[in-house]
């Protein structure tokens, strides 16, 4: 198989994000919040400050797009500590690494912005997520939080985790967790 190549997109690269993202709601739509429905109705605008808000990181094969992940700490209450969200990988491309050099990625991103610890929102349900994210280095904690899926059941009702992955030399957990 062909190697995986990640890269960091600006703002000019937001209908690139904008496609991929449509992409994974549509195919995934019970992993995200957000609907697919609702955000392809989102103008240039809004993706572009969608862009500026956080990192967006586009995982390619043969200059295909085969995932994505972003990284932020826009919602953040402490200083150092950002969150890793809307990570997704293609089906075809599921277990095949691509995953993990997204993680690798966007570890390597966060630690370059200075923050200390990634923060990963993951479904209490899905313990394939839970098992990779444990594999990366995150770790579990008791911060759970409801979330509304909306686009699958007409919003059913779930539960995350939050894990944390240190970064560099931070030990412990943030305290806002």
């Amino acid at each position: 198989m062909s190697e995986i190549a990640v890269r960091l997109l600006d703002e000019e690269s937001w209908s690139e994000y904008r496609d991929v993202r449509l992409r994974a709601l549509q195919e995934s739509p019970e992993a995200f919040v957000a609907s697919h429905d609702e955000e392809e109705k989102y103008d240039e605008e809004r993706w572009r400050a969608r862009m500026q808000r956080s990192r967006r990181l586009l995982a390619e094969r043969e200059g295909r797009p085969v995932g994505v992940v972003s990284v932020g700490s826009h919602n953040m209450d402490e200083e150092g500590v950002g969150e890793l969200f809307g990570l997704w990988v293609e089906p075809e491309q599921r277990g095949t690494g691509v995953a993990r050099r997204l993680l690798e990625a966007a570890a390597t991103q966060a630690r370059a912005d200075r923050l200390k610890h990634l923060v990963y929102w993951v479904g209490t349900d899905n313990g394939r997520a839970v098992a990779f994210a444990s594999s990366f280095g995150f770790r579990p904690t008791d911060s759970r939080r409801p979330v509304r899926i909306r686009g699958v059941d007409d919003g059913e009702d779930a539960e995350e985790t939050a894990m944390v992955l240190p970064l560099g030399n931070a030990s412990g957990m943030p305290t806002s967790l």
